[in-house]
């Protein structure tokens, strides 16, 4: 804590390393609360990811599935669209479904 912030009657913040520390042990609370193993997340994201791409292109490696405060499961699944060469378009307008330009 700096003088200033003393004076000013600042609370103390958490440094670098307990910040990270405090941020770690909330993860793993939401997930003890949750009761979902790390595998079980694992396959619950293979799950998502299967069901999401038989509908539209997935950018698999991008995905990501978090626990958050409160219990709550957040996907983001960033969408991919094909180009006119078969490739892997990632983002641009229009989102899924749009046409080509």
């Amino acid at each position: 804590m700096g003088l200033l912030d003393w004076l000013l009657g600042r609370p103390p913040s958490l440094g670098g390393s307990g910040a990270v520390a405090k941020e770690r042990l909330k993860l793993v609370l939401e997930y003890d609360r949750a009761q979902l193993s790390p595998g079980e997340l694992e396959l619950i994201r293979d799950e998502i990811i299967a069901s999401i791409s038989r509908h539209v292109d997935v950018a698999r490696e991008d995905v990501q599935i978090k626990l958050e405060a409160g219990g709550r499961l957040v996907a983001e699944i960033p969408l991919g669209r094909r180009g006119p060469d078969g490739a892997r378009v990632l983002g641009g307008a229009g989102g899924a479904g749009a046409g080509p330009a």
